[in-house]
């Protein structure tokens, strides 16, 4: 079987995703680790990815007028970069380097189409007139006169392999509606020319190849909707100059009266292949999808629709699928397993991963597909079950005993079953912590759930909800709908809770709930429950909006020195920061933002969206920052008191962050004026402090020293005096 597992986004392909892909995407190749992508964009710059970080770890450009005409390769074996700009142009770095101007650079005397890096035999050139050389020939003599292999004949395609010790090398042309393929083998220096045998009224739109047995598979995706493959074996005998390559169908993709009109594939193993385009029925609005082939049992495995459009490019690396969705680079891993008929149709059985994921949509499935998706271990009584007992069961929910349930039967059962009863199966269930993949089930229960809500508006499982997040283990990707709804709810005790304990938020979802907590009103926050444990110990729970009382602790500060900064005001009944800075919101409040302060994020990713948040908001999101970098100084430590308290750098990264997203606009608002000129002035008296305390460190170092050498044991007084 194979399955689309959890996905996320790689980067953004637009000015405002920062990493320069405005012009699209060329092409993406593997980078010099397993983890490492490197994206090559539609004009000037390529840029390495580090996959789970979703980070880049690098970016080179050309310069301005310059075009880089291929996507740019990584030599797995010095670890350098190879790039072509203008056709003819050849350019090599490393990870330390920063200006393509000043690496190596060597002219060609002809115009290359591909670099193809093999893992063990060295990046090999491909010229757009069929000539193959590998680098290190090509690099003795750049100006080497390079042979035109093919007349007339335009390159579509081409891919490079190791057989043994052995580089060969495929590529496909066309010439006035016929194709052609050619191998390459470097070593022996032998090219053979084979012509495809036509099929009427359509032609190949996506090729892709594998070596097994000596025999290159060559698979054709043709503007009929279907996939064919060619057998071109490695040993030839034959004289002939060419030869015709007979096809045979392989998989017809069509499912239900809908056809895929696929734009690109790329092969997953013997039995799996993976195809982008749009699927739909005759007369019907088509819909771009992601979609994985069993080519065995000609079967539609899964598929994922695709809303926001695609750029028709489709590539897979280490179990991961990179393609563009909207303006953004999108990655889904996915998993193939054994393929069997049982696989094929959805009833595999296997006793150590019961299938629960495919429970996530009842609203889109119908009985028959309910009934055949339940795949996971299931007892010898359901299976002699019909579809009608099936049915029964449902109505009398109550009276079926979980322990003979797989998680997937339990839920398709629970479908129909009232609030109270699925809340209490739902309860029995998460009390078997010892069931296998129990982390999964969870997750798929939180689904139900979420699901329930979205049929049922007047539903929303608050507590139960709420139990679950904070007695398990869980992660966004495994419930991403949660926090979508939550916010849909304003339930922001939920999201607190969310932000605090998923390690995996989106920074699109963490801007979405800094958003909800600054909207809602001072009034509407003290009627709801929210944790302040963070906030506690330095804000008094007592709030209005006039006084705030906080403690404070005297920081070495001289109060005379720093007169026009430092107003100290210290009473019995109220505390002040010292330079008279009141909270300038609610416990309840600085509690949500503290959430969202210690949440984990990407400064890349995350500015885009903070650019959007109003100008209202964000002044008084800084001015909590403002607050809390002041009451942080008041420490000698620079630690805010409470438990999952934001420190002095967590805060300062956010002001940071903010003023970038929002500098033009905090100048032009007049409230914004005295916000940023105590800020500057607080700044400054902090950095003369430090100075002051980077003058005497020296002396204190000395001291340290002095003490450590004298006898503790006698009774002294001295007098150092420090210059």
């Amino acid at each position: 079987m194979a399955a689309l597992c959890e996905s996320f986004t790689l980067c953004g392909l637009g000015p405002s995703g920062g990493v320069g892909l405005g012009g699209g995407l060329l092409a993406l190749q593997p980078g010099p680790d397993p983890d490492h992508v490197l994206l090559t964009d539609r004009g000037r710059t390529a840029t390495l990815f580090k996959v789970s970080d979703q980070k880049p770890l690098g970016c080179w450009s050309v310069k301005h007028g310059q075009i880089i005409t291929c996507p740019v390769v990584c030599s797995f074996e010095t670890h350098e970069y190879i790039a072509v700009h203008d056709d003819k142009v050849l350019r090599i770095w490393k990870d330390k380097d920063i200006n393509l101007d000043k690496v190596f650079k060597a002219t060609l005397s002809a115009d290359v189409y591909r670099i193809h890096s093999l893992p063990n035999g060295g990046p090999v050139v491909l010229f757009k007139g069929g000539g193959v050389r590998t680098l290190d020939v090509l690099l003795e003599a750049p100006q080497q006169e390079i042979e035109n292999v093919i007349s007339d004949e335009v390159i579509k395609w081409s891919e490079a392999f190791n057989e043994g010790q052995q580089p060969i090398l495929i590529f496909a042309t066309e010439k006035d509606g016929d194709f052609f393929v050619y191998v390459k083998k470097l070593k022996m220096n032998s090219l053979h020319k084979y012509k495809l045998e036509q099929q009427e009224l359509s032609k190949p739109l996506s090729f892709t190849a594998y070596i097994k047995n000596k025999i290159i598979t060559l698979l054709c995706l043709y503007s009929n909707y279907s996939v064919y493959k060619f057998l071109i074996p490695l040993q030839q005998n034959s004289e002939e100059e060419e030869q015709i390559l007979s096809k045979s169908l392989l998989l017809n993709l069509s499912v239900s009266g809908s056809v895929l009109k696929g734009t690109s594939f790329v092969v997953l193993d013997k039995d799996h292949i993976a195809v982008l385009g749009s699927l739909g029925a005759s007369g019907e609005e088509c819909k771009e999808c992601l979609t994985i082939w069993n080519t065995k049992f000609q079967t539609l495995q899964t598929s994922k629709e695709l809303p926001l459009g695609t750029s028709g490019q489709l590539w897979c690396y280490e179990e991961k699928f990179f393609f563009t969705h909207g303006k953004v680079l999108t990655v889904i891993m996915y998993k193939c397993e054994t393929s069997s008929l049982a696989a094929a149709v959805g009833k595999l059985k296997d006793s150590q991963t019961p299938d629960v994921s495919s429970f996530v949509n009842w609203n889109t499935l119908g009985d028959e597909e309910l009934a055949v998706s339940v795949h996971s271990q299931q007892s010898v009584a359901l299976k002699s079950e019909s579809r009608m007992t099936l049915r029964s069961k449902r109505n009398t929910v109550a009276k079926v005993q979980p322990d003979t349930l797989s998680v997937g039967q339990l839920l398709l059962n629970l479908k129909d079953a009232s609030t109270t009863v699925l809340e209490d199966e739902l309860r029995q269930l998460m009390s078997k912590a010892q069931m296998p993949d129990f982390q999964a089930a969870i997750g798929c229960v939180i689904t139900a759930l979420i699901n329930r809500c979205k049929t049922d508006p007047k539903y929303y499982p608050q507590n139960f909800l709420l139990q679950i997040v904070q007695t398990r283990d869980l992660s966004y990707s495994l419930c991403p709908d949660l926090m979508a709804v939550a916010l849909e709810k304003k339930d922001v005790y939920l999201l607190q809770n969310c932000l605090q304990r998923f390690p995996d938020i989106p920074e699109e979802i963490t801007y979405a709930c800094l958003k909800v907590f600054l909207s809602l009103s001072e009034a509407y926050l003290q009627r709801i429950d929210v944790n302040l444990e963070s906030v506690i110990c330095y804000i008094d729970t007592e709030f209005n909006s006039k006084d705030v009382k906080t403690e404070i602790v005297e920081n070495g500060f001289n109060a005379e020195l720093e007169q026009d900064i430092w107003d100290t005001k210290i009473t019995k009944k109220r505390h002040l920061t010292t330079d008279g800075e009141l909270c300038p919101v609610g416990p309840q409040k600085a509690a949500l933002l503290n959430a969202v302060l210690l949440s984990a994020y990407s400064e890349t990713f995350l500015l885009p969206h903070l650019k959007n948040l109003p100008a209202q908001q964000a002044v008084l999101f800084l001015r909590y920052l403002y607050y809390l970098y002041v009451k942080c100084s008041e420490k000698i430590n620079t630690t805010l008191p409470g438990v999952r308290s934001p420190n002095i750098n967590q805060i300062m990264d956010w002001m940071c962050l903010l003023l970038d997203a929002h500098f033009t606009v905090m100048v032009m608002l007049p409230e914004a004026k005295e916000l940023l000129s105590n800020l500057h002035k607080f700044v400054r008296a902090q950095v003369r402090f430090y100075s002051e305390l980077n003058k005497i460190e020296g002396s204190l170092r000395e001291l340290q020293r002095l003490n450590h050498q004298k006898d503790s044991q006698t009774y002294s007084i001295e007098v150092l005096e420090l210059i």
